[in-house]
């Protein structure tokens, strides 16, 4: 026995045993001699003992209990493994990992996850398994089997355990408590799942991408992402699914049910959790917090995706640009820009669009529908989001703040585009020029210079702009209305921004001083010229003659050479000028001005 040898060998199949009389038993199975069969249910044994044992499943016979807790048993090896629970004892230990166990059936099977065995093959699908009865449960699938009854609501299930989970509906039975928070659960497992959050253990973790997660059934289905395996097909449309339950969330769209109503409005939903997510918008619950920032969310699939703003994190690349998302969805709409699919069209003009809410937005162009209503001033909003945003010129809340310096802004996008001050990130290029912009619409703007499509002009002058801001500050030159004055000295400007760096003057401010030599400016702009200087940097090019220069201006002067242009005439004599400075200084010839006078001798 002890030297592992087993000389009794079965003729019949090969199996090999230590004792003649267990080959003996074994025999009985071929033969059928012998035999002891239950008078119930006609089934047969190779020893008196086991049909005792299993005629106590008929009886209800549990002879030997526990004195720790009660709980009774048909047979003796099955409460001696029992009784280990309360000892901790386990005497079977892992030779691999070092992991211990109660049961020696439990180490083989545990031991099958180091050497990949997989003995129990289903023969509809080829599906292997560790155990015998992961396979009976497996192979429910295919036959639709469901042996385990509920006799109060004759609801059926594949398998003993769900139909004990199931009961505990009827009862209200919770008996898993939570020592932590004092939560109960009808299922241990759930309970196990639960602790786990106060733990923070996430002991399964994908081979693919790294992330942890909590079980191991939301490994095996995250995992699914990774292989694209979907089990789950429906019948109606043959779209397929990596979960059960998916599927049967996606059947209800062709049967129409909705089975989970709101008792506040009425509303109902496929899903139990998108009710509950629902019942979060009249309570005003927002269990999910983020430890980052503190801001608060509905669902935790929200605070998820929001918390990718604070790591960075974008789980989700286009296979076509290399370009990655935090949020699936936010992909799949982004594709839409490769393939140029726009699926949602408006049945009035017939514009399509990429996206659903975006159609939706649309639609009220030829509705005139704004149903965002702001209860303060009573002024109406076709978007949730522009009502949000007026509702901060109210409150004077700037809700988005840099990291950097501090600065806050009343929308998201504009704090997004700030924040490329400090990062210096310009990820929009002219294809024409290849000036870099932070904004996309910013881009829009600039190469309209380059197409010289002016899309704003001033009813009044005629004169066209390529921005609609400008065309509006254009036109206070016309209505004087909204003019920026100067309470010094009188000067009235169309921009706020020209009036403060104007009072510069008065005040004698000069905010923007250069690292290199000291010298302080006025505007940031001449700061950024003069540091030229320093650097040696001459950005703007002529592609005709290669020659660089420090600004823009200059560069359009010294255009001028080379077209011959000269747009500046002298109305006395009708001479031309490349330059505005060179014609004042000439028109100094026919006015007699001498603006320049010696403080020595006083000749001018």
């Amino acid at each position: 026995m002890h030297t592992g040898e087993k000389p009794f060998t079965c003729s019949e199949c090969g199996k090999s045993f230590t004792e003649k009389r267990t080959l003996t038993k074994h025999q009985r199975m071929h033969t059928g001699v012998n035999l002891f069969t239950c008078s119930e249910c006609g089934k047969s044994f190779t020893m008196k003992r086991t049909l005792t044992k299993h005629q106590r499943m008929h009886t209800g016979e549990k002879p030997f209990t526990c004195t720790e807790c009660g709980k009774s048993f048909i047979t003796k090896e099955t409460l001696t493994k029992h009784q280990r629970m309360h000892t901790g004892e386990k005497l079977f230990p892992c030779t691999d990992c070092g992991k211990s166990f109660s049961k020696k059936q439990t180490l083989t099977i545990h031991q099958r996850i180091h050497t990949g065995e997989k003995p129990f093959t289903c023969t509809v699908c080829g599906k292997s398994f560790t155990e015998k009865k992961r396979l009976t449960r497996h192979q429910r699938i295919h036959t639709g089997e469901k042996p385990f009854t509920y006799s109060e609501c004759g609801k059926s299930f594949t398998e003993k355990k769900t139909l004990t989970i199931h009961q505990r509906i009827h009862t209200v039975e919770k008996p898993y408590k939570c020592s932590e928070c004092d939560k109960s659960f009808r299922k241990k497992e759930k309970l196990t799942t639960h602790q786990k959050i106060h733990t923070g253990e996430k002991p399964f973790i994908c081979t693919e991408c790294g992330k942890s997660f909590i079980t191991k059934e939301t490994l095996t289905i995250h995992q699914r992402m990774h292989t694209g395996e979907k089990l789950f097909p429906c019948t109606d449309c043959g779209k397929s699914f990596s979960k059960k339950q998916t599927l049967t969330i996606h059947q209800r769209i062709h049967t129409g049910e909705k089975p989970f109503t709101c008792t506040v409005c009425g509303k109902s939903f496929t899903e139990k959790q998108t009710l509950t997510k629902h019942h979060r918008i009249h309570t005003g619950e927002k269990p999910f917090t983020c430890t980052e920032c503190g801001k608060s969310f509905i669902t935790k699939e929200t605070l998820t995706i929001h918390q990718r703003m604070h790591t960075g994190e974008k789980l989700f690349p286009c296979t076509d640009c290399g370009k990655s998302f935090s949020k699936k969805q936010t992909l799949t709409i982004h594709q839409r820009i490769h393939t140029g699919e726009k699926p949602f069209t408006c049945t009035v003009c017939g514009k399509s669009f990429t996206e659903k809410k975006r159609l939706t937005r649309h639609q009220r162009i030829h509705t005139g529908e704004k149903p965002f209503t702001y209860s303060e001033c009573g002024k109406s909003f076709t978007e949730k989001q522009t009502l949000t945003k007026h509702q901060r010129i109210h409150t004077v809340e700037k809700p988005y703040k840099c990291s950097e310096c501090d600065k806050s802004f009343r929308k998201k996008e504009k704090l997004t585009t700030h924040q490329k001050i400090h990062t210096g990130e310009k990820p929009f290029i002219c294809n024409q020029c290849g000036k870099s912009f932070s904004k996309k619409g910013t881009l829009a703007i600039h190469q309209r210079i380059h197409t010289g499509e002016k899309l704003f002009p001033c009813t009044e002058c005629g004169k066209s702009f390529t921005m609609k801001k400008t065309l509006t500050i254009h036109q206070r030159i016309h209505t004087r209305v909204n003019l920026f004055t100067c309470s010094e000295c009188g000067k009235s400007f169309t921009m706020k921004k020209t009036l403060t760096i104007h009072q510069r003057i008065h005040t004698g401010e000069k905010p923007f001083t250069c690292t290199e030599c000291g010298k302080s400016f006025t505007m940031k702009k001449t700061l950024t010229k003069h540091q030229r200087m320093h650097t040696g940097e001459k950005p703007f090019t002529y592609s005709e003659c290669g020659k660089s220069f420090t600004e823009k201006r200059t560069l359009t002067i010294h255009q001028r050479i080379h077209t011959g242009e000269k747009p500046f005439t002298c109305s006395e004599c009708g001479k031309s000028f490349t330059e505005k400075r060179t014609l004042t200084i000439h028109q100094r010839i026919h006015t007699g001005e001498k603006p320049f006078t010696c403080s020595e001798c006083g000749k001018s």
